[in-house]
């Protein structure tokens, strides 16, 4: 929950706290640097300035910067990493760990681009593909582009330690995951192989985050962006799994509401988001696929959804005690980081 000065106000007209400590307490969370993300325009500013510089040289990179030939390529992401680094630290220094994140990240993902640039100087190059299709096809070769980038990566976390860092190492595994299969399949990367990847390699960086959820439970959030890559790749390999059978479109909708049920408990809303329109695109298709005719759906369908609203009802009055009970089950680490979420 975000302390304002509006609860302030509230805590000291119902005589919890005295003005002047409502005053004093205000001014002393003001004064503590601010580590993660708030929704107002400053962050905004932040990062919508970061992921355009971040952008162009990824997403954005266009066929022009192969003019510069290889080793064009790899001193020019040198200079661009030093004058990052240099913010970052600049801004590291200020105070200002917003900016310093995203500037140390900016430098992880040259790495890529660096690399490329090495192999094409050094003639390692196997093919002509050009670095502008590293993020739109799958293929053995970027392979080295992504161990290196995982190093750096590593390193960077190491000496910066913001959780936005995680962001490019997060999307570095799914690609890696990607063409590692390409690797083991010898190019014969069927729309179904490429769905089972989706799945276990998101499974894995769900485990991942959940590692680093725990190990950093007092600490910063550095999981964000591995549970929502972890579980954008879980997701989506799921989702796009073809079949005729009712029973395994059942057991999807149950495997989305288990998503519910894991966000709700580990406070990740990654979870929820996508398991409801996992359950939704079922609902749908039960709408509009196996009871298109019946009248008596949509009156089952509201029954349920009126259910489930008294159901939260009864868990709003009973939570603490049904909470308290279940994690005297759970190891104290993880009692830990549920506690540190509440």
């Amino acid at each position: 929950m975000k302390i304002t000065k509006e609860s302030l106000n509230n805590a000291v007209q119902s005589n919890i706290l005295s003005a002047t400590q409502a005053d004093k307490l205000m001014h002393f969370l003001k004064a503590q640097p601010n580590e993660g993300a708030v929704f107002d325009f400053t962050h905004i500013l932040y990062y919508f300035g970061g992921l355009i510089a971040i952008g162009a040289m990824s997403l954005f990179m266009t066929l022009g910067w192969e003019s510069f030939g290889g080793w064009g390529i790899f001193f020019i992401s040198l200079i661009y990493a030093g004058v990052g680094l240099r913010l970052a630290n600049y801004f590291k220094d200020k105070g200002y760990a917003v900016p310093a994140g995203i500037c140390a990240t900016f430098v992880v993902v040259l790495t890529p681009l660096g690399i490329y640039g090495l192999q094409q100087a050094f003639g390692w190059w196997p093919d002509d593909t050009t670095y502008k299709e590293y993020h739109h096809y799958i293929k053995w070769h970027w392979v080295y582009m992504e161990l290196g980038t995982l190093i750096v990566g590593a390193i960077i976390v190491k000496l910066y330690k913001y959780p936005f860092l995680i962001m490019p190492i997060a999307v570095t595994l799914w690609y890696l995951s990607m063409d590692i299969t390409s690797i083991i399949s010898g190019g014969d990367y069927s729309w179904e192989l490429r769905s089972l990847v989706s799945i276990y390699s998101g499974l894995l960086m769900i485990g991942l985050a959940f590692w680093v959820d725990i190990r950093t439970r007092k600490t910063v959030d550095y999981a964000f962006w591995l549970y929502l890559f972890g579980v954008l790749a879980f997701w989506g390999g799921l989702t796009s799994q073809s079949s005729d059978n009712e029973w395994s479109k059942f057991i999807y909708f149950m495997m989305n509401v288990s998503m519910i049920a894991v966000g709700v408990l580990l406070r990740r809303r990654v979870f929820v988001v996508f398991g409801a329109l996992g359950s939704a695109f079922y609902l749908g298709h039960l709408a509009s696929d196996i009871f298109e005719n019946s009248w008596l759906f949509p009156i089952t369908l509201t029954a349920i959804g009126l259910f489930i609203v008294y159901l939260g009802i009864v868990w709003q009055k009973n939570e603490a005690t049904i909470t308290r009970k279940a994690r005297n089950f759970l190891p104290v680490q993880i009692k830990e980081l549920l506690d540190a979420k509440d």
